[in-house]
């Protein structure tokens, strides 16, 4: 019984602010020297090193950030509402945090994955934008991430906003499914997925590793970004415990 209590002691400790800041802070240097590496040397590769499309030419170079900034505001919801049905459910005030970190960071690689979508839309299809049923549904995901960074204003109570936000983000996950499955479901101009795992993807090899490495260093830089913002709000939200005012007169004093 002791043996398995301390084989979960972890998870519980991520229901401390204090030992998410404290360890986090020990990860981080090592993981934002990962993800510039990664995208240091996937933006080289892919922009400078992969050929031309055979159709598209050099303007389908634009995928090595469209895509990896899709895929992470995709992954980033199911994260922002993973966080809130685990603090609506266990009460715990940490996953509310994680919950309204990611909202931001969502929102912006959504609109990333827009904006640079319009821009590949215009050589691709002669405009900038369609109401296509995977742009619709993405434009979509930008609204839910923006009403749960909204919800978050809209009361006085951290508690309610947090309640709130989560009952959005659990309701809001739905579309997810309908954005990945959009150009199945529907005749589109968006084209298919491009990677696939139950089959073999549809892009050249040459290209597609520089793809996987700027994935890679996407989903590390989303955890540095997500670890910078929940600090902050951590801050924010303990500035009264007495270990964040040490923190803080420590700071002051260097």
């Amino acid at each position: 019984m002791v043996t398995e209590v301390k084989k979960w002691q972890w998870f519980y400790r991520l229901g401390s602010p204090r030992w998410f800041y404290e360890i986090t802070g020990r990860w981080l240097p090592w993981l934002l020297c990962a993800a510039s590496l990664l995208l240091a040397s996937g933006l080289f590769w892919g922009l400078l090193v992969a050929p031309p499309d055979a159709r598209q030419g050099n303007s389908f170079r634009i995928i090595y950030l469209h895509v990896p900034a899709a895929i992470l505001a995709l992954v980033g919801y199911y994260i922002m509402a993973l966080a809130g049905a685990v603090g609506l459910i266990w009460r715990i005030k940490m996953s509310f945090m994680v919950m309204k970190s990611a909202a931001p960071i969502g929102a912006a690689l959504t609109f990333i994955a827009l904006f640079t979508g319009a821009v590949w839309g215009k050589p691709s299809w002669g405009t900038y934008w369609v109401w296509d049923a995977r742009i619709t549904s993405m434009l979509i995901l930008l609204f839910l991430y923006l009403g749960v960074l909204a919800l978050q204003r809209a009361f006085s109570s951290a508690e309610m906003a947090y309640r709130a936000s989560a009952i959005l983000a659990l309701v809001g996950t739905i579309n997810i499914p309908i954005i990945y499955k959009s150009v199945d479901w529907w005749h589109t101009l968006h084209q298919p997925a491009t990677l696939k795992l139950t089959s073999a993807s549809s892009i050249h090899i040459d290209m597609l590793q520089p793809l996987i490495v700027m994935i890679c260093g996407f989903y590390v830089f989303y955890v540095v970004a997500l670890c910078l913002f929940t600090r902050a709000e951590i801050i924010r939200r303990e500035a009264t415990s007495a270990w964040v005012r040490a923190l803080v007169s420590n700071e002051s004093s260097r």
